[in-house]
Parts: structure tokens; sequence; C-alpha cells
């Protein structure tokens, strides 16, 4: 089933719609969505370089916007509409963990981990923002910067290099940003801890 709904998505980067099936890729990421908008936006940005920093924009603010509906589904309709999308991604016990344990300080670094890096995926910590309370202003701009930076990034190394910059992205991306959020993580937990 996951490979299908991943070659369907890239099948879309050739459309004539791509742009708009980019923007709404990217949102309902950020809210429900299992395949990230990367899927969609690196071929895009590959054979239109130069609209790979339009692409990223689209795929920036339709991310934002998809983060905004995931927080209001978390403050307002948790029980109702999160939850059954949860156990349907079988991330519910881990969403209780997270919901259980954590703090704003922690859901704002989840913020920033996740925009990057999908650690943990964006649509667990958008709805756990909302269930949790974090400021909406505060969640707005840390998704511009999270999920802008990535897609920017990724704009301006498709542009710089091309189609073999494309191999490293799809295999080691994954393991920089990992490592650079776990190296967050643990930043925050020393600072936390320290002082």
């Amino acid at each position: 089933m996951l490979r299908g709904l991943y070659d369907w998505t890239l099948s879309l980067a050739a459309r004539k719609s791509a742009e708009w099936w980019l923007a709404f890729i990217a949102f309902v990421e950020s809210s429900v969505f299992l395949v990230p908008a990367d899927v969609l936006f690196l071929p895009m940005a590959l054979s239109r370089p130069d609209r790979a920093y339009r692409y990223a924009l689209i795929a920036t603010v339709a991310s934002v916007l998809g983060g905004i509906a995931g927080w209001f589904i978390g403050h307002y309709a948790y029980d109702a509409v999160a939850r059954p999308i949860l156990e349907f991604y079988g991330k519910y016990d881990e969403f209780e963990a997270l919901r259980t344990s954590s703090g704003v300080g922690f859901i704002i670094l989840m913020l920033i981990t996740s925009g990057a890096a999908h650690l943990p995926p964006i649509k667990v910590v958008t709805i756990l923002s909302g269930v949790i309370g974090v400021n909406l202003a505060l969640f707005i701009v840390l998704a511009i910067v999270a999920r802008g930076a990535r897609f920017l990034l990724l704009a301006w190394l498709l542009r710089r290099y091309g189609e073999p910059i494309r191999e490293f992205i799809e295999k080691r991306l994954g393991l920089i940003a990992g490592g650079a959020a776990a190296a967050l993580i643990l930043l925050y937990i020393v600072v936390k801890y320290a002082f």
C-alpha cells in the first residue's frame, strides 16, 4: 500500500497541475497524510531548476497552512478527528506518551526537528501542539522557519548541484537531519537540566 501511495505521489510531478498537487500534498502531509511533500518537490525541482525556489515557497506556505489545520484538529477535535487519524497510522500510543510527558519547550524542539527532518512526523507534532495548547502565533512562526528552511535548502541544493545531489538527498539527508535532530534534543536536555 505505501509503495503504491509513494508511486502515485511521484507520478503527480509530471502533470501540468503539479504545483497544485504539491500544495495539496504539503498541506495534508502536515495534518493527516503519510507521504512527505519531498516526494513531489524533488522531481519537480530537478525537472525545472529555474522554479525550485517557487516550488519551495509553495510547499512552505501549504505545509504551514496544513500545520495550522493540524493544530486546530488537535485543539478542537482531538477525540473526533485526531485520535482516529493517529490510530489509523499506529501512532496513538507514541502520541499519548508524548502528550503526557511533553511541555511547550519540548514541543517547540519537536516542531523544529520535525519540520527539518520528519522526526517525529510533522502531523504528530502539529496535532500535539494543538492538544497541549502551544501558542498559535509561536507555532506558526516556528513552522515557517522549520519548513521554509527545509524546502529552501533543498531548492538551493538542487539548483546548485542538480541530479547528483538527488541521490545524496534521497539516501543520506535523512540520516544527517536525524543526527542534527538528535544533537538538538541532546542540547535541549543539557540546557533544561543544567540550568
